[in-house]
């Protein structure tokens, strides 16, 4: 299980600790010898990505937090060589993946991988929350008859994600060798992929590229933030994108990524004062520009309503095929809900223009 699976499971509060109750470890991290002493609750902040540190120290209190098998408080102070241990009253959340008949896009299939359209919505793969209906899952089932793949099998799979409510192409790897020929091509940055986005505002330039780093944002952990490159926060990450058509409050833009980090058009884009239409996470959901009339706010209002979800289409992909070292190049339509919506802007702005 990984600490994202493990931190939604820190819902204790006015939760009494019995002498007889039975616990489980959901969570067991070694402290390294360099570690100077922090308090523990700051330390497994660090660690568990989607928790809050309000979370953890109500779990100390509740006594689920452990050093060296015994119960501390939250401000216990880790040492090198410390055992850290969350021990919950309940078991672990079987993860096993099982196959579901889950209709897939298929738009190329052979016996080294397959590259599917994923529709918006739909999560990549299981964890925090969503341990059922998800893309894995989905393909387990595709896969069902194939008796060399197996989900459970972190050999074979998915080489990279895309969030649940971006659609577009996504590949798939049989076998172990295509994976790690896969990998090794979206590691050294030799894969191509674009996506097609409608941010909030115009651009004074036709072309650009966004350079900064990209890690967890401290004020909300499931949101990632911008620092300086030079800085030591984050990862390296660089976004290079193409103005493709103007509708004067709101642009659509071609995205090519240099590297694959979480939500790195989402958080660049807001970055540079240009958030992804409807991408609420991000801050997309308010009018961020335009009119200050009523029939103007409903129009948002309506566009939001008819594509509920960050505008971003993972539009093409490129690859080096692991076996006939041809390369292999696949372009997707856009979904119809970000299509419509495209279409409502377009008819927006010339009515604009002719008042």
């Amino acid at each position: 299980m990984t600490t994202e699976d493990i931190s939604p499971m820190l819902q204790v509060a006015d939760i009494d600790l019995e002498e007889s109750q039975q616990l489980y470890e959901h969570f067991r991290f070694e402290v390294d010898k360099g570690q100077v002493p922090v308090r523990i609750d700051k330390f497994m902040f660090e660690k568990l990505q989607h928790s809050s540190r309000n979370r953890i120290q109500k779990a100390a209190e509740a006594g689920f937090v452990h050093v060296n098998d015994k119960p501390v408080k939250s401000n216990y102070k880790v040492r090198p060589g410390d055992i850290v241990t969350l021990m919950l009253d309940r078991p672990h959340y079987d993860t096993t993946i099982e196959p579901e008949d889950i209709p897939l896009d298929v738009v190329y299939e052979d016996d080294e991988l397959m590259v599917i359209n994923k529709p918006a919505g739909l999560v990549v793969h299981p964890g925090c929350g969503n341990f059922h209906g998800t893309l894995v899952n989905a393909i387990a089932w595709h896969l069902r008859n194939l008796p060399s793949y197996d989900p459970n099998d972190p050999q074979v799979g998915l080489v990279h994600r895309i969030d649940k409510d971006t659609s577009g192409l996504i590949v798939v790897a049989k076998t172990p060798e295509a994976k790690t020929s896969l990998g090794v091509q979206f590691f050294n940055k030799t894969t191509h992929r674009s996506y097609n986005a409608l941010v909030w505002g115009n651009f004074v330039e036709d072309s650009g590229t966004i350079t900064g780093n990209i890690g967890r944002d401290p004020k909300d952990r499931l949101r990632m933030a911008v620092f300086p490159p030079e800085s030591e926060t984050g990862k390296p990450a660089v976004t290079h994108y193409k103005v493709m058509e103007r509708f004067g409050y709101v642009t659509l833009v071609e995205c090519i990524l240099e590297t694959g980090r979480t939500h790195q058009i989402r958080a660049h884009m807001k970055h540079i004062g240009h958030p992804l239409f409807s991408d609420e996470r991000y801050g997309g959901t308010e009018i961020l520009r335009g009119e200050r009339s009523g029939s103007y706010r409903q129009f948002v209002i309506n566009g939001f309503k008819l594509c509920p979800r960050q505008v971003l289409h993972a539009k093409t992909l490129g690859f080096v095929h692991p076996r006939t070292k041809k390369q292999m190049d696949f372009t997707s339509e856009l979904p119809e809900d970000m299509s419509s919506l495209l279409e409502k802007w377009r008819r927006y702005v010339p009515s604009v223009t002719n008042e």
